[in-house]
């Protein structure tokens, strides 16, 4: 069987062909700097979607036929990855007499793997860690604990713990089995955006479409000098927003382009590697992409990424928030209503001209929309309203640059004015990537102010908290190393692109909803507030997560439902 260039693809079963290869297909994607080791950032890359605990005798296992891998950017300057990770994974049976996957203190399908490292493109490789172990599958007491007929393990945290590898290079690294930390109303979401908000009656309440089913993980904590350009720690930066810091992630999974079929033995394959699933920011190829593109974009590497730039330039979920399109018949989303006439003059519905208006004039001198500086790719036409914020947020980062700061400090009704700086992970490749600035401190998980919405509540409280909206000085804002700046596990994304589909990072830095009008005493009207108060009604994953890495709970047990702590 040859798979031909088209035949690719990836994400929570979102592309036609990765649907039919689950091994191989890229779920979901994180970027955070370590909550209890600030000096490391944790990368994890999760594959292998909807694993029932209970799917035995043949267990949900990493392919030995996949090459699983994980790119970094962290200079604008290259056209390669400036680090990758690459992971292959072996499997062995020890006790070929039973049909059990554990026996006896032996396991069946049992799995180790090699990581290995490039820093220069691809074009070496040096192997920092041999014969990693993978965690069994969480199959039961009996096949984990016992110790006469399992594996004597205390518990199955302990064989977790055992798993976590130490890199010769200094990363630590797990790979095995976890509970899916996603988490989203899928039935919602995918009957035409019918989201159902937190609160609804029993009858009409949200479902976690992914609660209780597990995923495998390939999950690093890496030094932060390790991921710098100069092999700087982040005692070095000059202050939270240092754009040195700043990195680019993206994962993927490969097969070779040929398989064999045989009736004597098991498959055999060869020939070139290709792509054929990848991620990097959540949901662009379930809700941006189109159907007929799906394919195409897992094949594609970021660099490639200008091809799809118009789905980004004009969302199609931004039809389902216009009541002059379809925003009528999707009730769920009527509290995401997208900026008409923002400050008196700029409307920002699917192909209107957004702030064309503002081309090339005196006006965004020396701005990020003047041409000589970012102003080709923010403002490519007459047509392309969502160029200034959706193409930024997920192809290139946001720079901290007028007119990309909170608008507190800006004079009433000019967004376009030197604001209070909140982001700055800007990283100019034009490609699908989770970036984040390693700068940014991490929001402990108990501060009263952490939200599971990231960036959208360091802006809320940017402008509306006397703690911070007093000047236009650089200052850490809770949140600030939220989603879409990184993307921490906690993080709603799903709320959260809903909400900037909706025009809540316009409103941020100044481009108020319609109910606004230059002189009021609060831009926080009641179309900001209904903004603000959505949720896409799954708002926090079904159970806890542990406070040091790999991060991610432990599977969920087939055998009892109730072991771990739920919400």
């Amino acid at each position: 069987m040859t798979l031909g260039t088209t035949a690719f693809a990836s994400s929570h079963r979102e592309a036609p062909l990765i649907s039919n290869d689950p091994q191989a297909d890229n779920t979901d994607l994180y970027v955070f700097r370590s909550p209890d080791d600030p000096n490391t950032v944790t990368i994890i890359a999760n594959y292998i979607p909807f694993e029932s605990p209970e799917g035995g005798p043949n267990y949900y296992t990493f392919g030995t036929s996949v090459r699983y891998e994980i790119h970094i950017k962290n200079e604008a300057t290259t056209t390669a990855d400036d680090i990758t990770y690459r992971f292959t994974f072996f499997q062995a049976d020890q006790d070929t007499t039973t049909f059990f996957n554990i026996r006896l203190g032996k396991q069946n399908l049992k799995t180790t793997y090699n990581c290995e490292k490039s820093t220069d493109g691809g074009v070496t490789w040096t192997t920092i860690l041999t014969g990693g172990t993978v965690p069994p599958p969480n199959i039961g007491p009996r096949s984990i604990e016992n110790s006469t007929v399992g594996l004597a393990a205390p518990n199955y945290l302990s064989l977790m713990t055992a798993a976590i590898g130490t890199a010769t290079s200094g990363e630590n690294i797990f790979c095995g089995p976890v509970d899916d930390p996603f988490f989203v109303d899928l039935a919602g979401a995918f009957d035409l955006g019918n989201f159902r908000p937190s609160g609804l009656s029993t009858a009409n309440a949200p479902k976690d479409g992914l609660a209780r089913f597990n995923c495998h993980t390939i999950a690093l904590k890496i030094p932060i000098n390790l991921l710098q350009a100069s092999g700087l720690s982040v005692s070095s930066a000059v202050n939270i927003l240092d754009s040195r810091f700043v990195i680019g992630v993206w994962a993927s999974a490969s097969r070779q382009q040929i398989k064999t079929l045989s009736t004597t033995s098991a498959p055999g394959y060869s020939g070139s590697w290709v792509q054929v699933s990848r991620i990097g920011m959540p949901l662009t190829n379930e809700v941006i992409i189109p159907v007929g593109m799906k394919d195409m974009w897992n094949a594609s590497n970021p660099a490639n990424d200008v091809q799809f730039a118009k789905y980004f330039e004009n969302p199609e979920l931004a039809l389902y928030m216009d009541n002059s399109e379809y925003g009528g018949a999707v009730p769920a989303l009527n509290a995401l209503r997208i900026q008409t006439a923002s400050l008196n003059a700029f409307d920002f519905r699917n192909y209107r001209k957004g702030l064309w208006a503002l081309k090339g004039s005196a006006a965004v001198a020396g701005t990020a929309l003047d041409d000589a500086v970012f102003g080709t790719i923010l403002l490519p036409d007459s047509a392309s309203p969502r160029a200034v914020d959706i193409l930024p947020i997920f192809y290139t980062g946001v720079p901290n640059l007028a007119p990309y700061q909170l608008a507190t400090g800006k004079p009433a009704g000019n967004p376009l004015a030197y604001g209070k700086p909140f982001i700055n992970n800007f990283l100019p490749t034009l490609g699908d990537m989770i970036r984040l600035n390693m700068a940014v401190p991490v929001t402990s998980r108990t501060d009263p102010n952490f939200s599971p919405e990231g960036i959208i509540q360091a802006a809320a409280l940017g402008l509306t908290n006397s703690t911070y909206n007093g000047d236009t000085t650089i200052q850490f804002i809770p949140n600030m190393d939220g989603f879409p700046n990184g993307r921490r596990l906690e993080d709603d994304v799903t709320t959260i692109e809903l909400q900037a589909v909706g025009g809540v990072a316009l409103a941020a830095i100044g481009l108020w909803y319609d109910d606004y009008e230059v002189g009021m005493a609060s831009p926080v009207t009641t179309d900001l507030t209904n903004v603000l108060s959505f949720n896409a009604g799954i708002t926090h994953n079904d159970t806890t997560f542990q406070t040091s890495f790999p991060y991610e709970q432990q599977p969920w047990r087939g055998y009892d439902y109730t072991y771990q702590q739920r919400f």
